[in-house]
């Protein structure tokens, strides 16, 4: 039988947006005792309102919760036990800094994140203290207090794993409340893991966001795959130079390929198949067409980043971060037209070898 991570844990779930908020409703409905924090006022006053409604494939889940704006974490007097982050990669920092002062000392903030951001928040709040994550799930969000999830919890995959080595035996235990959301794995390598998933990402997200396009409509384009793998390559050279170990993650199995580029090809292949639908946007458009920022730096420019600290280069991503941050400032339409100047730079650097 599992130990729980401690009995009826006060949990909070700070970032309710399309994903945090389809989870803590889960736990909501699990009968788990949850407060959604989010600095969005219209969403945190129609969930207050008319409680939260979650759109999934075959059901719809509807829960009344407790929700507060993110100025009232002043207000709380008693500790979180368990606080699940979720909010953009690039908000990690000062959030961890604002929900530090209500959390247990013998808490943990779990990084439901992209990007390496468990780094992040045991920096602040101590390794002791964080549980890295990595989480697969297509959603989207476009009213307040309704979010629209495309895998049900059957579809829906979950790694955890201690930044502390020394507080491992205690994971299992956070594992057995968030599998009221989908399939957990506890796992020893959370640095690996989370390379892994970040090399998908570095594939996906972005990339098919400068053309405007659904993941699956990008990957149907032969050649914009090409683009797409390219990134997901050199981001599995950044992996390997970060001290990450290639291993299977979203229940591919043990046997699956230690090549490093058909690595890349199968896992990429996987999500298309089993975790995207055909309408199924990536997150980083989903910011863009409400405009807000993506996480540029924190997938693809980590890529740039720890191949240029191993006297490398990374030029797909780095033609990617540079058309991306042309679109947020205005100077690039976000269009389909886009993908001739990535296919063009693919063309450009294959050519080479």
């Amino acid at each position: 039988m599992t130990t729980p991570f401690k009995k009826n844990p006060r949990i909070a779930f700070i970032g309710t947006g399309a994903q945090g908020a389809s989870i803590a409703a889960d736990f909501t409905l699990a009968g788990l005792d949850v407060t959604f924090i989010d600095q969005w006022p219209a969403h945190v006053e129609a969930m207050r309102t008319n409680g939260l409604t979650v759109n999934m494939p075959n059901r719809v889940l509807h829960t009344p919760v407790k929700a507060l704006h993110l100025c009232e974490i002043a207000e709380i007097k008693e500790p979180f036990d368990l606080v699940f982050m979720v909010v953009k990669a690039y908000d990690t920092r000062w959030a961890a800094e604002i929900i530090k002062p209500v959390l247990a000392q013998d808490g943990f903030i779990v990084a439901l994140q992209n990007g390496m951001t468990h780094e992040d928040i045991a920096n602040i709040v101590g390794a002791h203290r964080t549980i890295g994550a990595v989480i697969q799930i297509a959603s989207n969000m476009w009213e307040p207090g309704i979010t629209n999830r495309q895998n049900d919890t059957d579809t829906s995959w979950f790694a955890l794993g201690a930044v502390d080595p020394t507080q491992h035996h205690r994971v299992e235990g956070v594992a057995a409340l968030l599998r009221n959301s989908g399939t957990v794995e506890v796992v020893h390598d959370i640095h690996s893991t989370k390379w892994m998933k970040l090399i998908v990402n570095a594939a996906e997200l972005i990339p098919s966001a400068i053309i405007n396009a659904a993941l699956r409509d990008a990957a149907e384009d032969k050649a914009f795959l090409e683009v797409m793998r390219l990134a997901g390559y050199e981001a599995m050279a950044a992996a390997l130079a970060d001290g990450a170990t290639i291993m299977p993650i979203i229940g591919m199995p043990p046997s699956m390929s230690n090549d490093p580029n058909t690595y890349v090809d199968q896992i990429f292949d996987k999500v298309l198949s089993t975790y995207s639908r055909d309408d199924t946007l990536t997150c980083s458009l989903q910011d863009w067409r409400k405009g807000r920022r993506a996480e540029i730096d924190e997938v693809n420019g980590i890529v740039i980043e720890k191949l240029k600290a191993a006297g490398k280069d990374a030029p797909m991503n780095a033609r990617v971060v540079e058309m991306a941050f042309q679109i947020e400032a205005g100077l690039l339409p976000l269009s389909k037209d886009n993908a001739a100047a990535l296919i063009g730079t693919h063309k450009a650097l294959t050519s080479k070898t």
